[in-house]
């Protein structure tokens, strides 16, 4: 699993209060007991760490972890393109040192 993957996993078993090991990307919010706030909540963090910002139309279109992973990592490498060559260099160094 990506670096990337490995902390929206983290995010998601401290805002569960479950054991993130025994998570797959297929592993859906509501087999969790996820509602529709712990989904905000999960979001939030998840823009928080990675520095992005989240739509909410595909906030609320997340099911799954491997979702919530695609969804970060498309956001994470949107915010590089759009940085010049020596900003994304530092993003990169900052996602991965997490």
């Amino acid at each position: 699993m990506s670096d990337i993957g490995s902390q929206v996993r983290d995010i998601l078993a401290f805002h569960l209060g479950i054991d993130g090991s025994q998570l797959a990307d297929d592993t859906r919010f509501e087999d969790l007991g996820a509602d529709s706030l712990d989904v905000v909540e999960i979001v939030m963090s998840c823009e928080e760490r990675f520095g992005v910002e989240i739509p909410n139309r595909e906030a609320t279109s997340l099911v799954t972890l491997g979702d919530a992973v695609r969804c970060v990592t498309t956001q994470v490498e949107a915010l590089a393109a759009a940085e010049p060559a020596g900003r994304r260099h530092r993003l990169r160094v900052v996602v991965t040192a997490k």
